[in-house]
C-alpha cells in the first residue's frame, strides 16, 4: 500500500513511539490524526513538527478506554479528512512493579492496564473497521511488546496485557479479512518517557541484546510503516528488539 494521501490515526501519537510514527507516516505523505488523552502539549508539538516539514496533521483528544470517546474521535476525523485508511494502536500504559510482588498488582492496576492496552485497541479497531470495509482496504498495527511473549517486563499485568494484544491481533486479522490487514509490532526495550529515572536499568537491558543497543523510537516507527505498506501480510507479530529474545 502506498501511504501517500492515506488518512492515518495514531493513538498516543504525541510522545515516544507514537510521535516517531506520526512523523514517519507524514514523511511518507499520509494525513495524520495525532490522538492524545492528556498530553495535549506533546501532541500539538508533534503536529507542529510535521507541519514544519510540509506535512498535514491534526491533534484530536480522546481516552481510548472509553468507547463513546473513540467513536466521536473517528467521526471528527472523517469530517476533517473524509475517511480513515490506517490505524496505529499505540496508546498504552504501564506500571513498574517487580514481577514477584503479586500484592502490588492490584485490581485497579489490572483494570487500568486492560482498559487502555487491550480494550482501547479493540474499541479503535471496531470504530474504524466499517470505514475500511466500505473502501475495501485498510491496515491496522497494534503495538505489542516482547513482554507479551516472554512474560517478563515492567510488571506482570503489563506483560499479560501485551500477550492479550497479540491474541487480539490474530483474532482481528481473522475477523476483518480480507479487506483489512491487522498485525502487531512487538518492540523490546525502547527509551521512552516510561523509562525516565530507570536509565541504568535500560542500559543493562540494552547491553544484553545481541546488537548491544536497544531499538530507537524511529526504528520502531519505520517498521510500523513497512508493515502498513505490506499488502500480503496479516495476523503476524513482528519483533524488533535488537536480538534481546533470541
Amino acid at each position: 500500500m502506498d501511504l501517500k494521501q492515506k488518512v492515518a490515526l495514531v493513538t498516543g501519537g504525541g510522545t515516544g513511539i507514537g510521535r516517531a510514527t506520526s512523523i514517519a507516516l507524514a514523511e511518507r505523505g499520509a494525513l495524520v490524526a495525532v490522538n492524545y488523552s492528556r498530553s495535549q502539549d506533546d501532541a500539538e508539538e508533534t503536529v507542529r513538527m510535521i507541519q514544519h516539514n510540509g506535512g498535514t496533521a491534526i491533534t484530536i483528544q480522546a481516552d481510548v478506554s472509553r468507547d463513546s470517546e473513540v467513536r466521536a474521535m473517528v467521526n471528527t476525523i472523517v469530517q476533517q479528512f473524509g475517511t480513515i485508511n490506517l490505524l496505529v494502536n499505540n496508546a498504552s500504559l504501564t506500571h513498574h512493579i517487580p514481577l514477584n510482588d503479586l500484592e502490588a498488582a492490584t485490581e485497579a492496576v489490572w483494570d487500568e492496564l486492560y482498559a487502555i492496552n487491550v480494550k482501547g485497541m479493540f474499541f479503535c479497531a471496531r470504530a474504524v473497521a466499517p470505514l475500511m470495509k466500505q473502501q475495501k482496504s485498510g491496515a491496522i498495527v497494534n503495538l505489542g511488546s516482547i513482554a507479551g511473549s516472554t512474560g517478563s517486563g515492567s510488571s506482570l499485568p503489563y506483560a499479560v496485557s501485551k500477550a492479550a494484544v497479540h491474541g487480539l491481533t490474530k483474532s482481528l486479522a481473522r475477523a476483518l479479512a480480507p479487506e483489512i490487514r491487522v498485525c502487531s509490532v512487538a518492540p523490546g526495550a525502547v527509551l521512552t518517557r516510561w523509562w525516565e529515572g530507570k536509565e541504568e536499568q535500560m542500559k543493562r537491558v540494552a547491553g544484553s541484546a545481541l546488537l548491544g543497543h536497544s531499538a530507537s523510537t524511529e526504528d520502531v516507527a519505520r517498521l510500523i510503516c513497512a508493515v502498513l505498506e505490506q499488502e500480503s501480510m496479516t495476523g503476524q507479530i513482528i519483533t524488533v528488539d535488537s536480538g534481546q529474545t533470541l
